[in-house]
């Protein structure tokens, strides 16, 4: 009569089954070797190693805060559109508009006033192209970075960006 008794044991690369058969003459032990579907492999990370996914890490977190501070100095360029698309459409030339400097609002003339939102406007342009261009730069920098890692631990890493 046989009885048959499985375990599976699953380690890091394979997964072995194992039966025990009895019988009433002779124990017998087969074992079966499978590859088990999601392999890992043991790689040594080296100080090197740590160093670059560490860039990496520091890159990717300046990156972000950097394209934050894009998006708002460009609501901010789009706030000051419109304030002089508006300043546009008054009809008295007389009115003194007030114009904000620091925590002050100054009052001026609609051509000064104008002229200054223009400045704002050029100016923040500027910031915003300096800050894309860092970007860029940053954007290489994390390229160069991703190649390298990937070619040491291939699926072992993940240096995509989460979307959540």
């Amino acid at each position: 009569m046989l009885k048959c008794y499985r375990q599976v044991v699953v380690s890091q690369r394979l997964s072995i089954e194992r039966c025990f058969l009895t019988t009433a003459e002779e124990v017998k032990m087969a074992a079966t070797v499978m590859k088990s579907p999601v392999a890992v492999e043991d790689v040594v990370v080296t100080f090197e190693d740590q160093q670059k996914i560490n860039k990496f890490a520091r890159n990717t977190s300046r990156m972000t805060e950097l394209k934050n501070e894009i998006e708002s100095k460009k609501r901010t360029l789009q706030n000051l559109q419109d304030a002089s698309d508006d300043l546009m459409l008054l009809d008295d030339d007389t009115l003194l508009i007030p114009y904000q400097i620091g925590g002050v609002f100054i009052s001026h003339s609609q051509e000064e006033t104008q002229e200054m939102l223009e400045a704002a406007k050029e100016t923040l342009e500027q910031e915003v192209k300096g800050l894309e261009k860092r970007v860029s730069a940053i954007q290489q920098v994390l390229g160069d970075l991703k190649v390298q890692l990937y070619a040491k631990f291939g699926n072992n890493i993940n240096l995509e960006a989460d979307e959540s």
